[in-house]
C-alpha cells in the first residue's frame, strides 16, 4: 500500500532528523532549557515516548489514550543521561513502526479512537505525523540554540541554496 510506504518514509525522515540532532548533543545538554517555562530535549523525548506508546500499543482494539499513560508526568523530571533518553526515543519509534507494519488494505479505514474521538487508521497516522514533526522541529531548534556556531546543519546549508539546487538538478 503506497500510503503506508509514504507514512513510513516521512516518519523515518523525522526520526532521522532527531537522531542527527542528538548526535551533536552531550549528556548535560539534553537538560538545557531556554527558560523555566521551556521544555528540554529530554522532556520532549519523554513526552513523545509516552504519546507513541499510548497511541500505538494495541491501537486497533483500544483507545489511543491509555489509562496507564501519565501525560502530565511526561513534562516533569528528566532522564538520568543521554543513553537513557535515546533508549526511550528508540522504544517509542519502534512501537510506532511495529503498529505501521500491521496496517493492511483491509484495516486502513477501520475506525479507531483517540480520547474517544473516532479516526480512520490512516487519519490517526496523519494526525501523529503532524504531532511528531512539530516536536522534531522543536528538538532541532533547541539543538541549534545549544550548539550555536558549532551546529552542523541538517538540510540545505545557509547561503548554499544555489549550489544545492545545482547538484540536485544535475542528477
Amino acid at each position: 500500500m503506497e500510503i503506508i510506504k509514504l507514512f513510513r518514509k516521512q516518519f523515518e525522515n523525522y526520526k532521522g532528523l532527531g537522531d542527527r540532532t542528538f548526535a551533536q548533543i552531550s549528556d548535560e545538554e539534553i537538560l538545557w532549557k531556554y527558560n523555566e517555562e521551556s521544555n528540554s530535549l529530554a522532556v520532549i523525548v519523554k513526552h513523545m515516548h509516552g504519546n507513541m506508546l499510548s497511541r500505538w500499543t494495541d491501537f486497533l482494539n483500544t483507545d489511543g489514550e491509555k489509562d496507564w499513560r501519565d501525560r502530565d508526568g511526561e513534562f516533569q523530571g528528566a532522564y538520568a543521561n543521554k543513553e537513557e533518553m535515546l533508549c526511550q526515543w528508540e522504544a517509542g519509534w519502534a512501537c510506532l513502526f511495529k503498529a505501521l507494519d500491521t496496517v493492511t488494505a483491509e484495516n486502513i479505514n477501520t475506525p479507531i479512537y483517540i480520547r474517544g474521538e473516532e479516526h480512520s487508521v490512516a487519519d490517526a497516522f496523519m494526525r501523529q505525523l503532524g504531532h511528531y514533526s512539530s516536536h522534531v522541529g522543536q528538538i532541532m531548534y533547541i539543538g541549534r540554540m545549544i550548539k550555536g556556531k558549532d551546529w552542523k546543519g541538517l538540510s540545505v546549508p545557509k547561503d548554499g541554496s544555489k549550489a544545492f539546487n545545482k547538484a540536485m538538478f544535475s542528477k
